[in-house]
């Protein structure tokens, strides 16, 4: 199960891991209310060193905050709308395009006046973006149709976004001068997309399967462009382990095919995590990856998160199951389990407040091994 750091993995580079003894924590990006700056303010806040702060995503200020729309602002030659059926792609920008890039730039307006003032700036800032192919897969041709249903819209579609993303990791360092860049590629449509069951817009039949190859490929590509824009790691975040059930018997999984593109990581949800997910998840620790573990769910009607206890426990039961010893802790970064946008922004903040007591928990364990 072991490989040895000094040989490249399946991408071409030798296995990174951050020289840290320490659990860390942060969120997935979306966050509720529609203030930037005060988003901006309680992240930081909560998320100081070591912990990864991010740019949030406030979905609650309409179309072109969302996930989606928020990638399609950085789309390079490409224009978007939104119509009944979602967001579309068209020939010109219009007024939904333009808003979608005005939010964007007040998020960024809004970390660099937070972190411009801050005594001690986080070393590290996360941003989230959709990844290609479930871009694909949100985006609408002019047919009605998703853009994944057409090879060459795919391609335009990758080319355009590597373009955009690679400028966006130029303009978050110009926002936070001196911090690493992460980036969180979100593909939650991807096992979908592999097997080959999402509908057509008809509704009556489902779009072919995407090659397993041309997947790892794009995010291949786009991995390259962001680290050559100074991102310091990209990770990917997959759907729980339940939905690759769509993949055909003996297909690589969408975990496989990111560490084999050459991602520093995933992120994966706790629940559901099978026994063989998790030897994948010890052979990857083992090449020195991360794995950001979503293990804290949302609490329903305000209540009180998950205790701390409960929760190292929840990481330690499969951890030693599978033989990895508590030294190997640090290479977790926990996370809720979900977005935070539906909370309250008063249980938001606690659930930040616990994923950091759970990761200081399970660094003392670590230091005790």
């Amino acid at each position: 199960m072991k490989q040895d750091s000094r040989h490249p993995d399946a991408a071409g580079q030798a296995p990174e891991r951050a020289a840290s003894t320490t659990v860390t924590a942060t969120a997935l990006g979306a966050w509720p209310g529609t203030d930037p700056v005060e988003a901006s303010r309680i992240i930081r806040g909560e998320l100081g060193d070591p912990h990864l702060p991010f740019l949030p995503e406030l979905p609650a200020r309409g179309p072109g905050a969302d996930a989606l729309g928020r990638t399609a602002a950085l789309l390079v030659d490409l224009s978007v709308d939104v119509q009944p059926h979602g967001w579309r792609l068209v020939p010109r920008a219009g007024k939904d395009h333009r808003r979608a890039v005005s939010l964007l730039n007040q998020d960024l307006n809004a970390l660099a006046d937070v972190a411009g003032v801050e005594e001690s700036p986080s070393h590290q800032v996360k941003v989230s973006l959709r990844g290609p192919l479930s871009l694909a897969a949100g985006l609408h041709l002019h047919n009605g149709e998703r853009a994944l249903s057409d090879a060459g819209a795919r391609r335009e579609l990758l080319q355009s976004l590597t373009a955009g993303a690679a400028d966006f990791v130029s303009r978050v360092r110009e926002a936070a001068p001196g911090a690493e860049i992460i980036i969180q590629l979100d593909e939650p449509e991807i096992a979908d997309v592999l097997g080959g069951s999402i509908p057509t817009a008809s509704g009556y039949r489902t779009l072919r399967s995407v090659p397993a190859n041309e997947v790892s490929g794009a995010w291949q590509q786009i991995i390259s462009a962001l680290a050559a824009a100074g991102a310091a790691q990209t990770v990917l975040r997959l759907p729980d382990t339940g939905r690759s059930a769509a993949l055909r018997p003996g297909a690589q999984s969408p975990f496989n095919l990111a560490l084999g593109a050459g991602a520093h990581g995933a992120a994966l949800p706790a629940a559901g995590l099978t026994g063989a997910d998790w030897e994948a998840i010890a052979e990857a620790v083992e090449a020195g990856k991360t794995i950001w573990l979503g293990i804290l769910p949302v609490p329903e009607n305000a209540a009180e998160p998950r205790r701390v206890t409960a929760l190292v426990e929840d990481v330690m039961r499969p951890w030693t199951k599978i033989g990895l010893g508590a030294a190997a802790l640090p290479a977790l970064r926990l996370t809720p389990a979900s977005e935070l946008s539906e909370a309250s922004p008063s249980s938001a903040r606690r659930m930040l407040t616990r994923l950091t007591q759970t990761a200081e928990a399970l660094t003392s364990v670590a230091a005790e091994s």
